[in-house]
């Protein structure tokens, strides 16, 4: 996936849609030679699980939102973009961890140190090498690439530390961190510095108090994300929009307003799945000022808690809080270095997830898979005698 999405930026969902029918293929060959479990039973049992029917719930509120969609074939258009790649990235995550060859670990942690080397590289040479490949010539497109990466070197790393091997796990942490602070994506870094800080969490505190502050991080990134813009519309001084002036910090700020006041107009059940895409054409949208419908015509709040609120209402946004907060429940389950994997990784995606990306992008979607199958095949490879 690493080195797709530094060729091409969008195509980590074909990676992961292949990855999985490779794997439910030989799932099935399996099956009818007799090596393998009942298949359909391991995909189904996950989804009895209370996590699973959160996850089901969610999904057929944003399905069920098509009845109050202003644009059907736009909610048709962003589900077909987002539904497919969930469901390759579960197939991947149920299937792919028990059925790794021993080859594939340090093949992977190598193709995403030298993804990284190649993105610092090209970075550094002023994007010779996008020129030499007849690619586009822009600092931003290594953006998603390195997004990718923050997801899935810290579950690699703890894979390679499991097997012995931390002086690599260090190296391929010390390449991602490099290659991410080296660009210009201010959402990365701030993942790089949130991840951290949760899995110091994890790894130093208590675990019911790791658990809890985990808990609160998600919980607040639901809570503020409707007045999100007003707050930093009060607090934010004018020097720290000096600062952050590559990354339009003031529109921001703006937009984040616009969708909040947009909540306030449609705020149990939202204005339908994928509208943001259209937002200032929507119900909620008239209320407005002109000149906040304006900033509503950016295709998405660059808050994906802020855009389930304003797709989905309070009823959207109770259901993907209830998702994440079981999510967590079955990370607190694994052994304690995975669980201080797990929340770093949580931490690093709560933090791009505020101040990034539209929620249903598959590119996302297909990351975060990747990163859940790389912890779940950690986990599924531990020594025995790890159960601490």
């Amino acid at each position: 996936m690493a080195p797709a999405m530094a060729l091409a930026n969008r195509s980590s969902p074909l990676v992961v849609g292949i990855a999985a029918l490779l794997f439910l293929a030989g799932s099935l060959v399996e099956r009818d030679e007799g090596r393998g479990g009942p298949l359909l039973a391991s995909l189904i049992a996950p989804l009895r699980t209370p996590l699973g029917l959160a996850v089901f719930a969610f999904l057929g509120w944003s399905i069920a939102s098509l009845a109050w969609s202003p644009f059907p074939a736009l909610w048709g258009r962003v589900l077909t973009e987002f539904l497919p790649t969930l469901t390759a990235a579960f197939i991947l995550a149920r299937l792919a961890p028990a059925r790794l060859p021993g080859w594939a670990l340090p093949l992977a942690a190598t193709l995403l140190a030298l993804s990284c080397l190649y993105m610092a590289g090209s970075l550094a040479l002023d994007l010779a090498p996008q020129i030499w490949l007849g690619q586009r010539a822009a600092l931003f497109l290594f953006n998603r690439p390195l997004l990718t990466v923050l997801l899935l070197a810290g579950p690699l790393a703890a894979f390679l530390a499991l097997r012995g091997n931390r002086g690599a796990a260090l190296a391929l942490l010390a390449v991602a961190a490099f290659a991410i602070l080296r660009s210009i994506s201010g959402a990365a870094a701030l993942g790089l510095l949130a991840g951290s800080i949760l899995f110091a969490v994890g790894r130093l505190l208590p675990r019911p108090a790791a658990l809890a502050l985990a808990a609160l991080t998600l919980a607040l990134a639901f809570a503020l994300a409707p007045v999100e813009g007003d707050i930093l519309h009060r607090a934010m001084p004018e020097a720290a929009h000096e600062r952050l002036i590559q990354s339009s910090s003031r529109a921001r700020v703006a937009i984040a307003q616009s969708f909040g006041a947009a909540v306030a107009q449609a705020p149990w059940i939202g204005s339908g799945f994928g509208m943001s895409a259209r937002f200032a054409e929507v119900p909620a949208a008239q209320a407005l000022e002109p000149e906040m419908r304006a900033m509503l015509a950016v295709g998405h709040p660059h808050n994906s808690f802020l855009q389930i609120w304003a797709e989905l209402g309070l009823v959207g946004a109770v259901l993907a809080a209830l998702v994440g907060f079981l999510a967590l429940r079955a990370a607190a389950a694994l052994p304690r270095f995975l669980f201080a994997t797990a929340l770093g990784v949580l931490g690093a995606a709560v933090a791009v997830m505020f101040v990034e990306h539209g929620a249903w992008q598959g590119w996302w979607t297909a990351g975060c898979g990747a990163a859940i199958t790389w912890l779940r095949a950690a986990w599924a490879a531990r020594p025995a005698r790890d159960n601490a």
